[in-house]
């Protein structure tokens, strides 16, 4: 169960590899039209939006309500500020943000193209030449390249803004040290770092989502399953990915 466990498993990666790079190939060949990309872009980030908003928003003062009792027996409140902004462009947001479009739109990308699928509109893409990976998986994928780092960055904006109104306004943390420490302590470093795995994390989690959807097969349950799939794999990898990221670019 074990072997065949580990051998369905490099199955999928080399698939997907495969999957990956035929993508882009197409995308060399022949780069998807700017309307297919801007629509991925406003599904994917425009209409995630506010989700992200309110998750980084109580994300950062959820890390001051946590931290403050510790931090407040050694007098070192006016760090708070620091660990909330480091925490945030390291991991939180880079991670949070991509499992959460990973639910959203993983998902719907992942039924999508599985519908497509199941009902032979892939195969009637192929019939007229076209390239379905180029048409349905390229666009996603670009879009998600931008938009996922987007929303990182509206995350890290959204929890320093929760953080610092949790800090000052809730355990009266002395606001200029919020703010000072805070610039001083994160450097560019810990921002480029944190968007480079938001990057890398929007490519997978599309890529996942499309991969198990364009081989989806078995009817209306066979893209259930699909999605499911999908979902669960784009999260697990995104998570063991963000360990080798952190430990390569810290």
């Amino acid at each position: 169960m074990i072997l065949n466990g580990f051998i369905n498993f490099i199955y999928h990666v080399g698939n997907i590899t495969l999957f990956f790079f035929n993508t882009l190939l197409s995308i060399l060949k022949k780069p998807p039209k700017l309307k297919y990309i801007f629509k991925n872009m406003e599904d994917i980030g425009v209409n995630a939006a506010l989700l992200i908003i309110l998750t980084g928003f109580f994300t950062g003062g959820v890390l001051v309500v946590e931290t403050y009792p510790t931090f407040h027996k050694f007098n070192a409140e006016f760090l708070i500020g620091a660990l909330v902004s480091l925490s945030l462009t390291r991991e939180l947001s880079p991670v949070l943000v991509a499992l959460l479009v990973t639910a959203r739109s993983g998902s719907a990308i992942a039924a999508n193209i599985g519908t497509m699928r199941i009902t032979e509109q892939i195969d009637a893409l192929e019939v007229m030449a076209v390239n379905p990976l180029g048409y349905l998986v390229a666009p996603r994928i670009i879009a998600a390249l931008i938009m996922v780092p987007a929303l990182t960055v509206l995350s890290i904006i959204a929890g320093i803004i929760g953080g610092y109104v949790v800090g000052v306004y809730l355990y009266h943390i002395n606001p200029y040290l919020f703010w000072q420490k805070m610039v001083t302590l994160t450097e560019l470093k810990d921002i480029y770092g944190g968007l480079f795995k938001a990057s890398v994390f929007g490519v997978i989690l599309v890529l996942i989502a499309s991969y198990f959807g364009y081989h989806a097969k078995g009817g209306a349950e066979g893209v259930g399953r699909a999605t499911t799939t999908a979902v669960v794999v784009a999260s697990v990898t995104i998570l063991i990915l963000d360990y080798f990221l952190t430990a390569l670019i810290y």
